[in-house]
């Protein structure tokens, strides 16, 4: 997919008998799309040019497209048509949606607005968060000592900005709760987070099953009348849930507590990697959750 931006429909397209053609009259075109294909081709080229010089590659031509909406073209081609990285279509569809009112209110009309509300409030996390700073990997960047890529991420949150109550929060306040919801944990399982690599909780599986839980946490923490915003109120909640968790081992062993969430063959966490399984440790954790207060 390339983009000839610079477009003038007077001089660049011209009209013959076996149809149109655009003639580029020395103006840049832009690769949109297509860009490891086309440095194989280069490849190619420089090793037989006799060969491959010739080769005709057929293109999709945009025409007169600005920056942004060059961003927006390759997320739809990429998440609708072919894979890509979702990280990287998520971080250029929210670029789109600043830039351009129109796409953020298509996403409103497809219910996909949360895809920019997640990625905003991944990004503001990852800036100001203690337990996750350092933690989500975003597009380009190295793997280190990240746990998380930040589309992950942003898939954990999707069932919390749906709640009436956290997703009309703004994204200061998310994630105010969301760090104050993850130093509970930390003061439950302090070890967990000493050595984060060698633990679930801050991975895929944990970070999903945690992320669902605080809906029904924080419901019971408003019922009590806590601050959401203080690290004691879901270390309270989450104390007994936590700590009496227990599961199987691959090797029939039972581990519970910090052990439950050990990676590799110590722990019990890794076998709840599918969609299944996180529902079923999910209702596990829920069901050792506190009742709500009812007035």
């Amino acid at each position: 997919m390339l983009n000839l931006r610079e477009y003038d429909p007077k001089t660049d397209l011209v009209d013959r008998q076996d149809g149109k053609y655009l003639r580029l009259n020395g103006k840049p075109v832009y690769v949109v799309d297509g860009q490891h294909r086309l440095e194989g081709l280069k490849k190619l080229v420089d090793e037989d040019p006799n060969r491959w010089a010739k080769f005709t590659v057929a293109v999709v031509c945009l025409l007169g497209a600005n920056e942004h909406e060059e961003m927006r073209e390759f997320y739809v081609v990429n998440s609708t048509a072919k894979s890509v990285r979702t990280d990287l279509a998520l971080d250029l569809l929210k670029q789109s949606a600043e830039s351009d009112p129109d796409v953020m209110e298509g996403l409103l009309a497809r219910g996909e607005d949360w895809k920019v509300r997640g990625q905003t409030l991944v990004e503001a996390v990852e800036r100001h968060s203690t337990i996750w700073r350092g933690r989500i990997r975003f597009p380009g960047e190295p793997k280190g000592a990240t746990m998380i890529t930040s589309s992950g991420m942003v898939t954990s949150v999707k069932p919390l900005l749906s709640t009436p109550y956290l997703g009309q929060l703004t994204t200061e306040n998310q994630v105010k709760i969301l760090d104050a919801f993850w130093q509970g944990i930390r003061k439950d399982l302090p070890e967990v987070f000493e050595d984060p690599e060698g633990f679930v909780i801050q991975k895929m599986t944990g970070t999903l099953v945690m992320h669902t839980v605080l809906i029904h946490a924080l419901e019971y923490v408003r019922s009590k009348g806590w601050s959401v915003i203080e690290p004691e109120s879901y270390a309270n909640t989450l104390a007994d849930a936590l700590g009496e968790l227990q599961g199987d081992t691959r090797d029939g062993a039972v581990v519970s507590g910090v052990d439950f969430w050990r990676a590799g063959a110590e722990g019990a966490a890794g076998s709840f990697s599918s969609n299944a399984g996180r529902r079923v440790l999910t209702a596990k954790i829920r069901a050792g959750l506190p009742e709500p207060e009812v007035e």
